[in-house]
């Protein structure tokens, strides 16, 4: 479906795709129509303006087609950065940006639908492994207590939380059961009874039993995330009272009707301000079934109890041991840690591409470890490459090998690093170096599953798995030419971003104490922590250089200690107060782009004419452009009537 505003345009895509051989099943000028159509044709993936006729744009309509699970495309003539993250945000299958070539178009489609079916295919992978793992703990020998933290501990790598409530209602409102879950670490879990909850929320057992009787009651499942769940609070005091305690920002909230006619709520909170999404929604409502058939299995004729007491039997089973072996690397327990844990338990298991997102020092090669140690290639290779560290003239003959005497030194046959990963994986560090004819190279290998060696006469099939990693902006390469675009959303199947030090400085009081076992025992001194003060000074620093950065400092400064304690540290001055640039941000706090800067001249010339562009006194002759020219610089820089 082709939703663009421009008559003439639509119509040329639709000549476009009907020769490639797609289906275009309908073409919409607004929100309003595009939404009537969808739901007649019910198309697979939209092409999308982003300025529309009417109120509503095409970020507001792709809102919609991400709650339908729809895929689509933007098409736009404006590339701004904030029109460009605000499009972003809705997590679209590609960005065209007008005028395009017919071949970028085709390529971007091909890619979207790819990712639109791989992730499709992914969620019903979730969703029926999370059924399995349901059904299969219902039958387990085990008694109630541990069947249902087992339960609890089932739905995080799928629906992450850092905090759970389940609450049982009998009939007449009456409450049965109340039992909290608070995540403490990976696996780890902070089980709260009623009566420890009351005393963190420092309320009486009348005063919180008066906020659940005014707590909004419903039988829906529902999210609220960033400012919605600002509102729902107000539906919702104990809620409300819990999310201020515990430092919570979104909540997802899903009750189940038990056979006894009584009504179960899980409510998951996240620490997150989008925590949850139609996915999630999507998730939970195909386990429904499962999930209620479990927990009747765990109450028949038992009661749960709450209890402060981990369950020791579930950390032992395989699973869960090698889970832990894989993050022993991966130090911290912030929710921002946790969540890179999540996404890399959820991910590993498959053999989708990866591309871990990062600055420099935030442990990449750690991620991409862990994710082929939890994976099913675990018992074959892991190659590692860094793409910035090889010669230009080499790093063919490095990644896929030669024949002797394919080139002048060429004195014996080379096994390049993709055959060495045959059956295991490849980690290509710094993929955003690497020169654009490798680029091209690389996508054949995605998509082929083959390589060629310099000067060999026939492809060579290789079954393996790609993790990239980069600490640049892979989407302004893209716009300035350096990095193909059919490549980035080849791998931007499953990103992961890696939050710098600097936005997780919980886990800087663990990450110094790690390290400094490590290096006390290496230098056989026995040195047990650091002084209040200096730990304040490593909390107050920004750490551009991220954990590498922390991990030299703490070394170094064994060295120069004597006693059992650290009482003096050595930071940069250079950053000591400065905030560092942030390569993933999107701050305000941005240098203005041509873009920007010619936008607030015309606005500026516009406001002075009154909106009058072409004739005498009028903004074409101002700016001494052509009438049309304008119109057309207007609408890519996206500058609409209400600004003037």
């Amino acid at each position: 479906m082709i939703v663009e505003d421009e008559s003439l345009i639509a119509l040329d895509l639709k000549l476009t795709l009907t020769r490639a051989g797609f289906k275009v099943c309908a073409i919409a000028d607004s929100v309003a129509e595009a939404l009537q159509l969808i739901e007649l044709e019910r198309p697979e993936m939209v092409l999308l303006d982003i300025y529309l006729k009417g109120p509503q744009n095409g970020i507001d309509l792709a809102k919609k087609l991400r709650d339908k699970n729809i895929g689509f495309v933007y098409l736009s003539a404006n590339f701004q950065e904030s029109i460009l993250e605000l499009a972003k945000a809705t997590q679209p299958y590609g960005f065209l940006v007008k005028p395009f070539r017919e071949k970028d178009l085709l390529i971007a489609l091909d890619v979207a639908f790819y990712r639109h079916r791989n992730s499709i295919e992914s969620r019903l992978r979730q969703q029926n492994g999370l059924e399995e793992i349901l059904s299969n703990i219902a039958h387990e020998p085990l008694n109630a207590d541990t069947k249902l933290l087992k339960v609890i501990k089932s739905f995080q790598p799928y629906l992450p939380y850092d905090y759970l409530q389940l609450v049982r209602i009998g009939p007449g409102k009456i409450i049965d059961e109340e039992i909290s879950f608070m995540r403490t670490g990976f696996d780890e879990y902070q089980v709260i009874g009623k009566e420890a909850l009351l005393q963190s929320l420092r309320l009486n057992p009348a005063d919180y039993q008066a906020k659940q009787d005014a707590s909004f009651s419903t039988i829906k499942a529902e999210y609220f995330n960033a400012d919605a769940a600002n509102h729902a609070w107000l539906q919702y005091p104990a809620r409300k009272a819990v999310a201020n305690t515990f430092q919570l920002q979104s909540f997802f909230n899903f009750p189940l009707l038990l056979s006894n006619s009584e009504i179960v709520t899980l409510c998951f909170y996240s620490r997150k301000p989008e925590g949850y999404s139609p996915e999630h929604l999507s998730l939970m409502n195909g386990v429904q079934q499962a999930l209620l058939k479990t927990l009747e299995n765990i109450w028949l004729g038992q009661k749960p109890k709450a209890s402060s007491t981990p369950e020791k039997g579930f950390k032992d089973q395989p699973e869960n041991r090698r889970k832990h072996k894989a993050f022993e690397g991966m130090i911290g327990k912030s929710h921002q840690m946790l969540g890179v844990q999540d996404m890399v338990s959820v991910v590993a298991p498959l053999d989708t591409s990866v591309l871990i997102l990062g600055e420099s020092g935030t442990g990449k090669e750690r991620v991409a470890k862990s994710i082929h140690e939890l994976s099913l290639r675990r018992t074959n290779a892991l190659v590692v490459v860094n793409c910035a560290s090889l010669p230009a003239g080499l790093i063919e003959s490095e990644l896929f090998g030669h024949e002797k005497g394919a080139f002048t030194g060429a004195t014996e046959k080379r096994i390049g690093k993709f055959e060495l990963a045959d059956k295991g994986t490849i980690f290509l560090d710094e993929i955003g170096e690497m020169p654009p004819d490798l680029q091209v190279k690389l996508l054949r290998v995605l998509q082929e599953q083959e390589i060629e060696r310099i000067g060999g006469r026939s492809p060579i099939k290789i079954n393996v798995r790609i993790i990239a990693a980069t600490n640049r902006n892979l989407e302004k390469e893209v716009e300035e030419g350096r990095f193909r675009l059919d490549l980035y959303y080849r791998l931007y199947v499953f990103p992961v971003l890696i939050p710098p030090l600097r936005e997780r400085k919980d886990d800087i009081a663990v990450l110094a104490a790690h390290f400094i076992k490590r290096y006390a025992v290496k230098c056989h001194k026995e040195i047990t922590g650091v002084t209040s003060h200096v730990l304040q000074a490593l909390m107050d620093y920004q750490w551009p250089g991220n954990v590498r950065e922390l991990e030299h400092l703490i070394e170094r400064s064994v060295l120069l200690t004597d006693g059992p304690l650290i009482k003096e540290i050595f930071l940069p001055k250079l950053y000591a107060n400065r905030e560092p640039e942030n390569r993933f941000d999107t701050g305000n706090d941005r240098l203005k782009t041509n873009d920007d800067n010619a936008r607030e001249h015309i606005l500026k010339v516009l406001k002075k004419c009154k909106g009058k562009i072409s004739g005498a006194g009028g903004a074409a002759e101002i700016l001494e452009v052509l009438p049309t020219t304008l119109h057309s610089r207007i609408k890519k820089l996206g500058i609409r009537k209400e600004d003037i």
